[in-house]
């Protein structure tokens, strides 16, 4: 059935062609399993909350029918602004407007949530930007710039809300602009298209504009809510939207509500936040997180941008799924919210996660893979810029930031012919890599650290899962070696180094290479043992001295081979079959109306090698879940594919492309 749906319907629909429904709303109550909600373009201010979900024959299906017409948004518009002072104006907005939910009377708080300045979930716009809250109503009337923004001046667009008995009082600068003549709104409602119960399976959303919702902030320890999202369900496809402006997370692919474990660390605290995640999976398996029941979603085309804490939020829901095709841009700039849980995309347990051809930019990070990337492959996407502008204040080492962060995990986490030009390329707290026909142009941090509490008097270290091949079942828990990485075929060019990034590592004293270091290649692992000295450990003989427990804990083998390195980049002491280039090469991104290339003679340079093709078989398996790096499906990856998806040569070319002329390709 179709059921047909105009925001400018008369009252009195039946979803037909010819009586289209006005909301959206209308039509998630009726909508069933292979039904299509056919969306006219216009604005729909409502929340939409699915009642069914549909079968894997029969998917419910919304669709709007100009892709990007048809518009959810959580935002009102307001016009009744009076002038307070300068360029200050006042509005005083009955509580009735928000129901049970008022964000200006919601605080953003959680789990890993450290901002240094508490904000309300909601939000106050001016055309496409979000103002900058203030606890003071003084700075509303003298603005100055916040110098941790990434766009400073915006941050002199300031608001600030207190209430008056049963009314919200928003104070706002407005710079000089009207905002009765304006297009001014501010949020109210929390979610825009999310199912108010869990197990509301395969649905798909195509088209739409989904905007400017309320949200809290998502950790993994926490309901995580977003924008848009399944809420613990199975089988959703989110293609060709466009997704911005949530106060904390777009789209959620995250963990269902535990009220006994809700934040425990942040309102509980005695019980560390590693401990209490440790508690959410398993009470999580317990309840019937499996690959039957949770995850296979795909979000693919979409442009996911302006949001405050994540593009894509994801723990244990997200599993089995692939995200691909995608553009996350701009996301935590205005870095008013901080802590953990930051990125373009940030997902815990991404097991047999696949992200693909995606374009990351311009986001405090890229890519952030929390805990159990296991079976997860990152292939053929391009990250840039995705650190602080010149002149940023960095406010903590998280906002440093980094192309792809994979924290704590055991692995397999393959990254495969991907282009990583911010000026740290991968912060690397974690075991069970394998970075295969890349081009990196920034630094490897936290190699050998990073993968313990921070305590001071006692042990701390962080014990996390890993599981069966290819399912959620936990098969054991450990703590972090560090090595079990491998690095084929890749070009790593040194770029020049910012100051203003030096200055903030020695001002903090996280100097040396298994910290904030700066240099690009394998030089972090500097130390790390072969693989055949690291096995002659263990022996029978050895077995027998029981004391020598130390072995257990050391340093995991790195296997390396076929790595080109320029422009002063450096390899690791054990590193194998590589090539230094003395020459000094270009490597630039250029951006000319939306489009991206590279200007680069790198390839004119490039040693011609007998390079070996890669494999599941060249690649083993990872130590700790004693899995192969291959498909989802279980079967082997041969790499003889490149960014483009050309097909490589019997002796394949180092990097991401096979033909050096497409370096200077439209990239995305």
């Amino acid at each position: 059935m179709k059921i047909y749906v105009s925001a400018s319907a008369k009252r009195g629909g039946d979803g037909s062609k010819a009586r289209p429904l006005q909301s959206l709303a209308q039509a998630a109550c009726i909508a069933g399993p292979g039904d299509k909600v056919l969306v006219a373009p216009g604005v729909y201010r409502e929340y939409v909350d699915p009642k069914r979900g549909g079968t894997p024959e029969k998917p419910i299906e919304y669709r709007s029918q100009v892709k990007n017409g048809a518009v959810i948004t959580g935002a009102e518009p307001i016009k009744n602004w009076e002038h307070y002072e300068g360029d200050v104006w006042m509005v005083r907005i009955p509580n009735g407007l928000f129901g049970d939910y008022n964000p200006y009377t919601t605080y953003v708080k959680g789990d890993w949530y450290n901002a240094l300045e508490p904000v309300h979930t909601g939000e106050i716009y001016l055309g496409d930007k979000s103002f900058y809250e203030t606890p003071r109503l003084e700075e509303v009337l003298h603005p100055t710039v916040y110098k941790g923004s990434w766009d400073q001046d915006a941050s002199l667009y300031k608001w600030y809300t207190e209430q008056d008995g049963d009314v919200t009082v928003i104070y706002a600068n407005f710079r000089g602009a009207d905002p009765n003549q304006e297009d001014v709104e501010i949020n109210v409602r929390r979610n825009c298209f999310y199912p108010s119960k869990t197990g509301v399976n395969y649905i798909t959303l195509s088209g739409f504009k989904v905007t400017r919702a309320a949200t809290q902030w998502a950790p993994p320890t926490a309901y995580q809510e977003g924008m848009l999202g399944p809420r613990w369900s199975k089988g959703w496809i989110i293609e060709d939207c466009e997704v911005s402006h949530s106060k904390c997370s777009g789209i959620t692919l995250g963990k269902y509500l535990q009220p006994n474990n809700e934040n425990k660390w942040s309102t509980k605290f005695t019980k560390d936040g590693t401990q209490n995640e440790r508690d959410a999976i398993c009470q999580a398996q317990r309840e019937g997180w499996t690959k039957e029941q949770v995850g296979s979603h795909i979000i693919r085309r979409c442009n996911i941008h302006d949001c405050g804490q994540t593009g894509i939020v994801g723990h244990l829901g997200g599993v089995f799924s692939v995200i691909e095709d995608n553009h996350i841009h701009h996301i935590n700039n205005k870095q008013d919210l901080a802590g953990a849980e930051i990125g373009g995309i940030k997902m815990h347990a991404a097991i047999d996660v696949i992200i693909r051809r995606n374009h990351f930019h311009h986001c405090t990070r890229g890519l952030w893979l929390d805990w159990q990337a296991q079976g997860t492959r990152v292939t053929q996407n391009l990250f840039h810029d995705n650190m602080p502008p010149e002149g940023t204040e960095i406010s903590m080492p998280l906002a440093f930031a980094e192309d792809i962060f994979v924290e704590v995990s055991h692995g397999p986490t393959l990254i495969d012919n991907n282009i990583l030009l911010s000026d740290v390329a991968g912060r690397l707290c974690t075991q069970g890599l394998a970075f295969v026909h890349n081009l990196i142009a920034g630094s490897f941090s936290y190699v050998g650290h990073g993968t313990d509490n921070g305590g001071k008097l006692f042990c701390t270290d962080r014990y996390t899962p890993y599981h069966v091949p290819h399912r959620t079942e936990v098969n054991g828990f450990m703590t972090i070696l560090h090595g079990d990485a491998r690095f084929y075929n890749n070009i790593f060019v040194q770029k020049p180094v910012r100051s203003m990034l030096t200055d903030y590592i020695r001002e903090k004293h996280l100097e040396g290479l298994g910290f904030m270091n700066m240099i690009c290649g394998t030089k972090p692992y500097d130390g790390y043992p072969k693989e055949e000295e690291y096995v002659a450990r263990f022996t029978a003989e050895n077995y027998k001295i029981r004391e020598e427990r130390d072995k257990y804990y050391d340093h995991l083998p790195v296997y390396s081979g076929g790595n080109v390195y320029f422009n002063g980049a450096q390899p690791y002491d054990g590193e194998e079959d590589y090539a230094v280039v003395t020459d000094q090469v270009e490597l630039a991104l250029v951006e000319e109306d939306g489009k991206y290339r590279l200007r680069t003679d790198l390839y004119q340079y490039l040693p011609k090698k007998n390079n070996q093709m890669i494999s599941t078989e060249v690649l083993g398996m990872a130590f700790e879940p004693e899995e192969y790096f291959e498909n989802p499906d279980g079967s082997p990856i041969v790499f003889d594919t490149d960014y483009f998806g050309k097909h490589r040569g019997a002796f394949p070319v180092c990097g991401p492309f096979e033909d050096g002329e497409d370096a200077e390709r439209e990239l995305f």
